[in-house]
């Protein structure tokens, strides 16, 4: 980008335009992360859509930024996005932001956004930083080919059906972590995944207390199991996806399974064919 380059932020018209809504990245952790783009976007907006505006409002007091809030967030989305696109098709130009990072990334948002789209708006991204990405760039493991999960349910039955699901998956996974369960996880994740995959814990990411920890999956289970500090913050944990050989295991699984669902039902099927070759359950039944 040349010099001369800079935003540009639609204001209101009497013409008939309609404005920009701006989805705006925004630090992870530190403040010193937030692009001059995005400080232009959020100066030049007529209001600011926040998730949570108490943060955004102490985000925006230190650069000294006065721009109107709109809360915006899972519980009212589909009530508000109508009179926002409203104003946006009057001629304002809005800002989306999250409590931290990119936008709509397991945050509210993307009922806006699809609505201002349907409605001939103009979205614009203003990129910046996102933990999981930012994670992934410090963490060793493959990154050609990577899988985003998000948070894990919070229930331990439906957290665990849902790991022993992803046993198989040959990329790397990612997925976001709060600090209260972040032992009971990777507990899970030992017991899903075999104590011996490699892993990374990534807590308080550009943040003062910044830890970055690699090992195999029982390790780190033990290093945050016996360390509280290790518990607190915000966390992304990253997996090392099944690789070739549990690929070639569940392919066989599979071709078995299909043999065996000829005779008998699947659920049996499923469980004899995991025995037999010892791919995951779970990878084979419903496939």
């Amino acid at each position: 980008m040349s010099t001369r380059d800079h935003v540009q932020v639609s204001a209101p018209s009497s013409g008939g335009a309609s404005g920009t809504l701006h989805v705006v990245a925004t630090p992870i952790g530190n403040l010193a992360d937030l692009s001059p783009r995005a400080l232009e976007t959020l100066r030049a907006v007529a209001a600011i859509c926040a998730e949570d505006t108490r943060h955004t409002r102490q985000l925006l007091a230190h650069f000294g930024i006065e721009r109107p809030l709109v809360a915006l967030h899972e519980h009212n989305e589909d009530e508000i996005a109508g009179r926002l696109v409203a104003r946006l098709l009057g001629g304002e130009s809005l800002a989306l932001v999250s409590d931290a990072g990119t936008p709509l990334v397991s945050d509210p948002g993307f009922r806006l956004v699809r609505a201002a789209r349907a409605a001939g708006v103009r979205v614009s991204p203003v990129p910046g930083a996102s933990a999981l990405v930012t994670a992934l760039s410090v963490a060793g493991l493959p990154s050609d080919r990577f899988v985003f999960e998000g948070f894990l349910p919070a229930k331990a039955g439906a957290r665990r059906a849902r790991l022993a699901a992803l046993a198989g998956e040959p990329r790397t996974l990612l997925f976001y972590e709060s600090s209260h369960r972040i032992e009971d996880t990777l507990a899970d994740c030992v017991v899903a995944f075999g104590g011996d995959r490699p892993a990374v814990v990534a807590r308080e990411l550009t943040k003062l207390f910044e830890t970055v920890l690699d090992g195999t999956l029982a390790d780190l289970h033990a290093r945050v199991a016996a360390d509280a500090n290790q518990r607190k913050g915000e966390f992304v944990l990253l997996v090392q996806g099944a690789g070739e050989d549990a690929d070639a295991r569940i392919a066989e699984g599979r071709r078995v399974y299909a043999k065996l669902c000829e005779h008998l039902p699947p659920s049996t099927a499923a469980k004899l064919a995991a025995e037999i070759t010892g791919a995951p359950r779970k990878a084979l039944y419903g496939h």
